[in-house]
Formats: C-alpha cells, structure tokens, sequence
C-alpha cells in the first residue's frame, strides 16, 4: 500500500506523465514513504521505469532529465506511492517492481500473505528477485503466465494470491493494455474524454473526471486506448465532491482545514434527516431495513482506531436512549472471536474509508452468518459501502488529513441521529426526542464558538506545553472515549509525546502513580451527571502538583480554582457533549503538532486507510 494510479489515452498526451504526478501528489495524504512510475515509451518501444525513497518532490527530481526526454509518450502509465509492510524503506522496495525479463511492471496495494511460499517456488524455477517486497511475487508470476496477453496472465496469477491486492499492470510484450485488478484493496476506473484512469481513491482522478466505476472483488478491467472490459457490465456513478475540496482552501494543513469544516461536518450529517417536530430521523439508506432495525435486540458495534472510540460513545447512547444492548470491539479482536448471535442482531461498521481490511473482515464473517449488517462510511461507492445490507452516508466530502477530526465530529453526529431513530422506534418518549433533536440542531453555532473563541486560547496552551513528553487523557461516561481520542491524537500528530487515555475511574488503579509536576493531566469535565466524580479526580492529582487542562462548561468557574488551563464548551444535552468536548483536543493536538515541526498532514509511519490486516 498506499496508492495507485494508472492512465491510458486514445491519442498521445504530452502531459501525461505531469497528469500522473499530480494524480499521484493528490493521494500524499494517505501516507507514504517511497514513490514510482513506469510507462510505455512508443519511441524508444521500452518501458521506462524510475522510483526514489522519500517524497513525490525527490522522484521528480531524480527523474527530471529522463522525463523530460520521453514525457511526449507516456501511455500507458502506472505510478504508485508505498507505505512500508514488507521489507525497508528504500529505491529497490519502492513500486513498480517488475520481473526477470524487464516486461512485466506492475504497481500493488494490499498484502500477499503467502508471498514466502510462492517465492520459493518461483526460485526454484530460476526466477531472480530484486526487491525484499511481497509485491514482487505478483510481477514474477504474471511473468510466469505470460505468453504474449496480458490480460490472460493475469488471470492465471491471481487465484494462487492468498491475501489482499489492488494493482495495476503494464507489459512491454504487450504494450496497449493497462489490466487492473482488487481484491480486498480499492481501485476504481475513471473514464474521462479518450482516456481512462485508474486509480486507488477518486481523489486522485477528481480534476479529470467525476464518472467511475468501482470494482469489485476479484474483478478485472482491461483497458486499451479504445475502450476497456470488466467482467460484468456497470453502470458509472457519480462522485459528489468537487476538485475544490480536496484543497487546503488557504489553510497552511489539511488538518487544520478539517478541523475548521467540523460545524459543517455536524450539519451535512444532518442535512435532510433531522426531523426535530417529531423528535427522530430519517436516514434514507435505511429505510428498506427500518422493519428489522425495530426488531433489533442486540447491536455489535465494530471499527478500527478513531472510528472504534466513535463506536464507544454510540454505545452510551444507543443503551441510555434506544435501550439497545450493545458490544463494541475493535475489528481486528472481533473478526476473531465467535460472537453469540441470532436473527435479532445487528452489525453496525464504522468507516470513514469504507476500506478498512479489519473491519471489512468481521463485516463479511457475520454477513455469511446472516447476521443484518449496516455501514456509518463517508466514500461513497466503498467496499463497506456496498456490502453492507444498508447504511448511512457521512456526506462530509474528502478528509484528506491522515489523522481523522471531521470524520469523526460526523461519527458521533451519525450515531446520534441513530439513537433517535432507533429510541423513537422503543420507548424515547417525544419530549425527550424532541429536546434530543434540538439540541442537535443548535450544535453547529456551538462548535463554532468553540473554534472561533477558544482557538487563540488554545493555542496558547499548545505553546505552554509542547515541549511535555507525556500526557494522561482522562474522562468518564459519554467523555471517556474522548479521553481515547484525544490521546490518540497527541500521539498520531505531536510524536514522540506519549499520551494514554484513561476512565477517570481508573487513575487510582496505576496512573496516579506518574502524577509530578512534569506530567500533564488532561481532563474533560463538563457539567453532566458525571461532573462531581471528575472533579473528585483532579483534586486528587492536582495534590500531586500535576499539571491540569480542563475542559468544562462555559460559566464553569469552579474549574479555574483546580485546573491550571481551561477551555470552555456551550453547554448541550449530555449525550451530545463528546461531539464538542473533542474539538478542543482536536486543536490542541494539531498547534502541539506543528510546534514540534512535524508534518501533521503526514504523520510518520502511519496511513489514512489501512487497507492490510
């Protein structure tokens, strides 16, 4: 992994190989540590191939006299940006990776699980590898099966994958095809005017073309410069986001740019399903399942990272006001365990991508189980998106930042919608569901507030503490997935600080243990019904001359007499707080970020879509 694009045109596009570059520049977002591309260059009739560690800027510079001597005819292409599972960061493991012969190049997302075996095999029959990759294998059995189409060869390589791939695939020997393939891994086809393009994220292809088609598992397209064939016929959707949001938009960070776009996060979420008379929702990707929902006892809530702690605050919400048990487990422990189950549950998944391999795991495992299954995603058109039963659409347009902050603002925005649709369906009386929903509707003008008159502030307080190693983020109730996040953040974000969140609960059962005056304390204490045992706990590390954060209910004075720093949130129902006690932390974690001098757009080691187990 981590991104993929391809490009083959009608007639010879000058720019085609600046076209790709910026193509590939559009998916830096997802993380990255080596980059490369390879095309057919009809003058020389050879493929030219050429790659670097580090950034696209280096592969461009490393490349610019050569590009500059064969850019006129480049077509097709395939270029690749990777993130690092097998084998180090370097020139050799960087993508594409070819085989023995210099014929097949191919470019790959995704993990070949028995990679070692299939190597040894194909070394055993004299093949020659050059790179420490699992990829590698791919180019090498392609080359295994080749005998003049491409497209054939593919074929007959894939079924020995066991594992998860998206690719795409050039050869000299058969120079006017570009074949892509996906299992597990997303890839979709853009159709433009006499060209095509392929690519592992519309973001990549959205200056050229809103018409695509996704594939499948195990399907494969082979394009030409004249048309292109899929296993099955399909119709093009449209993406609904603009070039324009994939933008900073004048922001000096796509972070910093989300972070803002949180009220209009809350609001998209809501746009069209907030019925605030009759004190529910109308989410119209679940309306054919609307009968099933009712009959739901038990809901299974699975997710990986930011989008699990979106799950836990869901939880609260769902048993409090739907009175719905629920069970929330990461994805990569539930897709291994053997829930008890029957036809009255329900499988929720949450995505921000669609395409997390974890959670696309434990949604197939209980689909086979015939368990109802429903996705929370943003991608339209991703994989969860459409193996799901049914499902709710964030509609909050690209987040480009690695780490998520408005995806998850409209998570939690989600979950509330579902927990009025859901408690009107039981016993939520209408008085609670309308306050319930008019507290929603007032929540874009409050998260506003918070980014308008506490972002100097808080950034204030980024500037007192970054030069800390070590926080504990501390909550309780609705607040204590927050605790998580916020943590989370510090650590994806301002690294190498060390941040943990905790059950406020659970500071005396070990953390209490680090509380001196070079450790940081982070505690979210708004005014619910959970406030007085929070404030109990700072008392308790402020007597260890902890430092203290706090962040509580505007008007909140008493808070100013135990903690050393406060921000202040409007006050809301309390089931609705996470969504605003988390945008502070989000910013904090953002200005602690840049004041460390990382690239919070990018943070090392990690990637936007984690498409491998």
């Amino acid at each position: 992994m981590c991104g993929i694009v391809g490009y083959i045109a009608r007639k010879q596009n000058p720019n085609s190989l600046k076209l790709g570059i910026e193509a590939l520049k559009r998916l830096e977002y997802r993380g990255y540590d080596s980059a490369g591309f390879a095309f057919w260059d009809e003058s020389k009739k050879d493929i030219f191939c050429q790659k670097a560690a580090g950034r696209i800027t280096a592969l461009e510079e490393k490349a610019n006299i050569a590009v500059n001597a064969v850019a006129l005819s480049a077509n097709p292409l395939i270029l690749h940006t990777r993130w690092a599972t097998h084998g180090g960061v370097s020139e050799s493991n960087a993508h594409p990776h070819c085989d023995c012969q210099n014929n097949i190049y191919l470019v790959h997302n995704g993990i070949v699980e028995n990679y070692k075996e299939l190597k040894e095999v194909l070394q055993g029959e004299g093949h020659q590898f050059r790179s420490e990759t699992d990829t590698e294998v791919i180019a090498h059995l392609v080359e295994k099966f080749f005998q003049g189409n491409l497209e054939e060869a593919v074929r007959k390589a894939l079924p020995l994958i066991k594992g998860s791939y998206g690719i795409a695939v050039i050869a000299k020997n058969d120079p006017q095809k570009l074949v892509a393939a996906r299992l597990s891994s997303p890839l979709l086809l853009g159709l433009g005017e006499n060209e095509y393009f392929v690519a592992s994220d519309p973001s990549a292809i959205i200056a050229h073309t809103n018409k695509v088609i996704y594939l499948d598992d195990n399907e494969i397209v082979t394009i030409t410069p004249d048309n292109f064939s899929i296993l099955k016929e399909k119709k093009p959707e449209e993406i609904e986001w603009k070039l324009e949001d994939a933008q900073k938009g004048g922001y000096p960070h796509f972070m910093l740019k989300e972070i803002m776009e949180e009220p209009e996060a809350i609001e998209n979420s809501m746009k069209g399903r907030l019925l605030t008379e009759d004190g529910t929702a109308r989410l119209g990707g679940l309306q054919d399942i609307v009968t099933r929902l009712r009959r739901a006892k038990r809901m299974l809530f699975t997710a990986c990272g930011t989008a699990f702690y979106a799950s836990l605050v869901g939880r609260y919400m769902f048993e409090e006001y739907a009175g719905i048990p629920v069970e929330a487990d990461v994805a990569s422990e539930f897709r291994y365990r053997k829930p008890i189950i029957d036809e009255n549950t329900v499988l929720l998944c949450v995505s921000q991508s669609g395409e997390t391999a974890d959670t696309l795991a434990a949604l197939k495992e209980m689909k086979m189980k015939g368990v109802l299954t429903v996705g929370v995603v943003n991608v339209v058109g991703s994989t969860i998106a459409r193996e799901t039963d049914a499902g709710v659409y964030n509609h909050i347009g690209p987040e480009m930042g690695v780490a998520s902050t408005k995806a998850f603002i409209s998570q939690l925005t989600v979950m509330a919608l579902l927990t009025l649709l859901l408690g009107r369906q039981r016993n939520l009386s209408l008085v609670k569901g309308q306050r319930i929903a008019q507290d929603l509707q007032a929540l874009p003008e409050k998260a506003r507030i918070i980014l308008t008159q506490e972002a100097k502030k808080i950034k204030e307080i980024a500037e007192k503490y970054y030069q800390y190693n070590n926080f504990i983020y501390l909550g309780r109730k609705y607040n204590y997935p927050i605790a998580l996040e916020g943590a989370l953040k510090l650590k994806e974000i301002a690294y190498p600080i060390h941040a943990e969140g905790y059950a406020s609960g659970e500071m005396k059962h070990g953390p209490i243990a680090l509380a001196d005056q070079n450790f940081p304390f982070v505690f979210i204490a708004p005014q619910d019904s959970v406030y007085e045992k929070v404030v109990s706990n700072m008392e308790e590390v402020k007597a260890r001359r902890a430092p203290i954060i706090a962040i509580a209910t505007e008007g909140d004075e008493r808070i100013k007499t135990i903690a050393d720093d406060v921000i202040y949130i409007p006050k809301t129902s309390e089931m609705l707080t996470p969504i605003l006690s988390v945008m502070p932390l989000h910013l904090f974690a953002y200005h602690m970020g840049v004041l460390r001098g990382n690239d919070v757009d990018k943070p090392r080691n990690l990637a936007k879509s984690v498409t491998v187990e």
